[in-house]
């Protein structure tokens, strides 16, 4: 069995996920950096791999479960376990609110929610063989009630993104059930689950126009994937602490 602290980091060929699996290799961690398509992953990879950091790319589509078990039965072969999970992967579709229709939400759903849901599902078993597992869920200020109730405020009035704030809510509450089931669960309550924000990063969710930037961005993922066993589990974070929900 490896000594390594082996961390999966989904959607990481880009962005925010990029920078955490970056600074997770930068902490030692053997980083596999989950990317839908192939060729992105693997020159993710290669631009991690010149700076001298230990990654390896892993095709993982979250939407697809034959392809999130194959992720899982690779990681089963190579290392026997799963100490990491930044479940980072997610999309945004604009549409104005008024407009929407449920077949207009299912996209989002699909890999917010149930691709989260999936993969979880499939490396509970290699988060249950590790000592000390943590899983990250990569949330969203839009899921703040208080910011979406606040007159005026951008999370008020950001009505094209009414989907993804909605899954990023369903994320935030999945995260609590997760942690509340593991905690009455011998075998499961080693698992650490917290939700993280990254704030408003320039990404291409939202057209480069966010004011973090990636690096920063990953921080609250990255210190939440690495915290020791005394931390709180079933939480919601930024990278300065607490978030109300």
């Amino acid at each position: 069995m490896p000594t390594e602290t082996i961390a999966l980091v989904t959607g990481a060929n880009k962005g925010v996920g990029l920078a955490t699996a970056r600074q997770l290799a930068e902490r030692g961690l053997t980083v596999l950096l989950g990317a839908r398509d192939t060729e992105k992953g693997e020159q993710a990879a290669k631009e991690l791999a010149r700076d001298g950091l230990t990654v390896r790319p892993v095709r993982i589509d979250i939407t697809d479960e034959a392809s999130v078990r194959e992720a899982a039965a690779l990681i089963e072969r190579d290392f026997g376990r799963l100490d990491v999970l930044v479940n980072n992967a997610g999309t945004l579709i604009r549409k104005p609110a008024v407009t929407v229709t449920a077949e207009d939400m299912r996209p989002e759903f699909e890999t917010n929610v149930f691709g989260l849901v999936r993969v979880i599902h499939a490396m509970l078993p290699l988060l249950r063989a590790s000592r000390s597992a943590r899983i990250v869920n990569v949330a969203s200020n839009s899921a703040v009630f208080a910011k979406a109730t606040e007159p005026g405020s951008m999370f008020a009035r950001s009505h094209d993104s009414f989907v993804y704030s909605a899954t990023k809510a369903a994320v935030n509450m999945l995260t609590v059930k997760y942690a509340n089931a593991f905690l009455d669960d011998p075998e499961l309550a080693h698992i650490k689950v917290n939700a993280v924000t990254p704030g408003y990063v320039a990404t291409d969710l939202n057209d480069f126009q966010g004011v973090r930037t990636p690096a920063e961005g990953a921080r609250a993922s990255v210190h939440w994937a690495t915290v020791g066993d005394d931390a709180p589990t079933g939480r919601f974070f930024d990278d300065e602490g607490p978030v109300p929900w």
